[in-house]
């Protein structure tokens, strides 16, 4: 594996103003002026989300939603209820992405205290047409791309039996939207912001950003502590997200000052943007390395790289993301001109070196 770069890069030390500590459930953080941070819980590995409620001195504004767990909106009528008066609505709730965890409460809120909802036109309209999967079977076109992907028949059958559960996980979205739209400005907490669009996560992915108060909201697109999913799905079989990421990442750096204060989705706030945004490019770059010395001694399907890319084993729950993550990364090479898609005679694709 001589010329291929294979360790990990070292994690950055990274600024937690507020430590580990979190806000616990139906209370409240101040972080910045006018701005209040909110923790929900989730059902997975992901235990909580932060969600961020904003005082806009005559209304209220929320970005991001969490689940629509009864908890979740019994803790959000805890925290509403002591703040939104008929004097001082809610009046805005906002979404970074369409992923349950940011938007599934949103239609709930929107309709219970007559918000409009704000999110970009893909995030928007993706969202609306998973929710019109549920109850439909799973599409050939679906099982034939896991079936490329070297799945077996039970992983193939969990696939069926989950299919169409997105709509479970968002509650009744608005028929109408504010959208949000890359280099947009807006007011909010008495100060301008700007949307800033990232892609590969998801598909227009709206982080907000104001330069006043050195704030910026980053939803998935920017975590301390974990990578986000970036996956190709059997909807768009040759799509290149981690490109997409990568670019998001290298837009990112350019825009943002190193001292911001970043309201990330998941862990806590943190300062040092520039060395994370390098970490995760780098990162990616590495596990693509790593592929590409395995792929010197023949070549791998995509389950065979699950080692490679994640350094441990993958537990039944997680083929489906891993095996997304993997054919974004084995997508990249291929969009490059590193490596090449070999149709199996069993029906399984695999990827060697060009």
């Amino acid at each position: 594996m001589d010329g291929f770069q294979t360790k990990t890069p070292k994690r950055p030390n990274l600024d937690y103003p507020h430590g580990d500590v979190r806000p616990g459930l139906a209370e409240a953080i101040k972080v910045a002026p006018g701005i209040e941070w909110v923790s929900m819980p989730l059902p997975f590995s992901l235990k909580f989300i932060n969600l961020w409620l904003i005082d806009d001195g005559d209304s209220w504004t929320i970005v991001d939603t969490g689940m629509p767990l009864k908890e979740t909106r019994d803790a959000w009528k805890a925290l509403l209820d002591t703040r939104v008066t008929p004097e001082k609505p809610l009046k805005r709730v906002m979404v970074t992405h369409m992923h349950p965890d940011h938007v599934g409460c949103a239609g709930w809120l929107c309709y219970k205290y007559g918000a409009e909802l704000w999110m970009s036109r893909l995030e928007y309209t993706t969202c609306r047409m998973l929710v019109s999967d549920t109850g439909r079977e799973a599409p050939q076109a679906g099982i034939d791309f896991y079936r490329r992907a070297g799945w077996n028949d039970a992983q193939i059958d969990n696939y069926k039996e989950r299919f169409g559960g997105f709509g479970r996980g968002v509650s009744q979205m608005p028929d109408s939207f504010r959208r949000l739209a890359d280099g947009d400005t807006l007011q909010m907490a008495g100060e301008t912001w700007e949307v800033v669009m990232g892609n590969g996560h998801s598909p227009e992915h709206s982080c907000l950003y104001c330069p006043a108060l050195n704030v910026v909201i980053s939803g998935d697109q920017l975590l301390p502590r974990i990578s986000s999913n970036v996956s190709v799905h059997p909807t768009e079989p040759e799509a290149d997200p981690l490109l997409d990421w990568m670019m998001s990442c290298e837009k990112l750096l350019a825009h943002l000052p190193e001292n911001v204060l970043v309201l990330p989705a998941h862990n806590e706030p943190f300062r040092g943007a520039h060395a994370r945004l390098r970490h995760l490019i780098d990162g990616h770059e590495t596990a693509l390395s790593r592929l590409k010395g395995r792929m010197q001694k023949g070549a791998l399907t995509v389950m065979d790289t699950f080692t490679s890319l994640f350094g441990r084993a993958i537990q039944p729950d997680e083929v489906g993301m891993a095996s997304g993550e993997a054919i974004a990364h084995l997508n990249c090479m291929i969009h490059r001109g590193e490596v090449v898609r070999i149709a199996g005679e069993d029906g399984v694709d695999r990827y060697a070196l060009a």
